[in-house]
């Protein structure tokens, strides 16, 4: 069996709209490794999106997976729940940030966990209105792509989008938009749009995901957490893709000293297993009666088992630091490639190992380059390089090593990645 051979067969049995973006057909993969069926080597910048911190096949989750799986794999934990998803939730509690009791509950992806926390704070405020930022992402169920803030792909074809939606301009420099401006438009909502009585949640990420990984400036959350304390809004963050020591602390949260009313967990927190939540402040989340939130799947007990696990590693392993670390060494070697070709690298950035590199024309942050983007991530694919980009403009390679990468691999991939870059900067596309 080949990769194309697969990848026909893929195309034959499903649906175009679940894309792949590298023909590349998995066998097995370890740690920042991957290998395909045909036997070659990539290493992963990828992390199956910001899932697989603690990397591929950690043999600790793979032990505490299969001592669940020996004694039972799902009874639902709505109907018959057990000891792994209680310990996990006040371990999540635990570690929120700030000092007001919390609570949790479980669901199986972000989206859900998005939209639970929507739910939950209409069901608290009693108020319809949430507001969101432009360029974020929250999903692709109904509600979460109204929130979401790209429309290309997430959004063609698929509306009419809940009401009661709204977005804000997200604070970004390098796209000239100002802290200030983004809050005087936020003012500008509660004047021309809805009035601010009316507004159940602002949810925004701490960092952009597909937007393009655009950090809210620490001053500028503070002030959402003013604007929402004044107005009896709810502070819904979002730390799907930021989660799990992947910004070098827990949460990207904490680098502003903020405390959400809700948080949307998922990805890093299972290490692979599909597991998400939402934790909050107590008194709001027990607002919505029983049986009002959950699903079938929530609170899987082997992505508890994983979960618990992967918390261990985290802190045993000091990922956190891990991640500041890789950071600093892999957007050395981008600012080193940078410093080369000004023209076609407008800009580097990153927190922790939340890492991207924007490309543009002729070193103009107006004019993007998607084109030059598509191409280096192909190339660096054909070397051996999983490289994902993003960006509302799709003009950004994003980089989500696992935290547990070696500096050796690290230097390895940049090493392929400035000659594929090399080898396309002087062509047109």
């Amino acid at each position: 069996m080949t990769n194309e051979s697969l990848h026909n067969r893929r195309a034959a049995a499903m649906a175009r709209g679940q894309g792949a973006l590298h023909p590349i057909y998995v066998d097995k993969a370890l740690n920042a490794e991957i290998w395909d069926l045909e036997g070659n080597r990539f290493i992963d910048l990828g992390a199956g999106i910001a899932v697989n911190n603690t990397g591929h096949s950690h043999p600790r989750i793979q032990a505490a997976v299969q001592a669940q799986l020996e004694r039972f794999s799902h009874t639902c934990l709505m109907v018959t729940p057990y000891e792994s998803a209680v310990e996990l939730a006040e371990k999540l509690n635990a570690i929120a940030p700030g000092n007001t009791p919390k609570k949790s509950i479980f669901v199986t992806t972000g989206a859900e966990a998005v939209e639970n926390c929507v739910k939950i704070a209409r069901s608290y405020t009693g108020r319809p209105g949430v507001i969101a930022f432009k360029g974020g992402f929250h999903g692709r169920t109904n509600l979460a792509m109204g929130l979401t803030g790209k429309v290309k792909p997430y959004k063609v074809g698929f509306g009419p989008f809940p009401g009661e939606i709204y977005h804000a301009p997200f604070p970004n420099m390098y796209h000239g938009v100002s802290v200030e401006e983004s809050l005087r438009a936020l003012d500008d909502l509660f004047v021309c749009e809805i009035e601010p009585n009316r507004v159940a949640a602002i949810i925004i990420e701490p960092v952009q995901g597909e937007g393009g990984f655009y950090h809210a400036p620490a001053e500028f959350l503070q002030a959402l957490r003013q604007r929402c304390d004044e107005h009896g809004i709810l502070l819904i963050v979002d730390e799907i893709q930021t989660g799990f020591g992947r910004t070098g602390k827990m949460f990207a949260i904490e680098y502003a000293n903020v405390e959400p009313d809700l948080m949307t967990m998922a990805k890093g927190i299972a290490g692979g297993f599909p597991i998400a939540a939402v934790v909050g402040k107590a008194e709001i989340m027990d607002q919505p009666a029983p049986g009002g939130l959950g699903g079938t799947y929530g609170g899987s007990p082997i992505g508890c088992a994983a979960a618990l696990v992967v918390l261990d590693i985290i802190e045993e392993e000091q990922l956190c630091e891990r991640a500041l670390q890789v950071g600093e060494r892999l957007t050395g070697r981008l600012r080193q490639l940078q410093s080369r070709y000004p023209q076609r690298i407008g800009d580097v950035r990153n927190l922790g190992a939340m890492i991207a590199m924007e490309l543009v024309v002729d070193g103009d942050v107006n004019r993007p380059d998607p084109e030059l983007t598509a191409a280096v991530v192909s190339e660096a694919a054909k070397a051996g390089v999983i490289l994902l980009s993003c960006g509302i403009r799709s003009n950004v390679i994003r980089f989500l090593p696992a935290l547990t990468i070696s500096d050796a691999l690290i230097d390895e991939s940049m090493d392929s990645l400035d000659a594929c870059f090399s080898a396309l900067s002087g062509s047109s596309c």
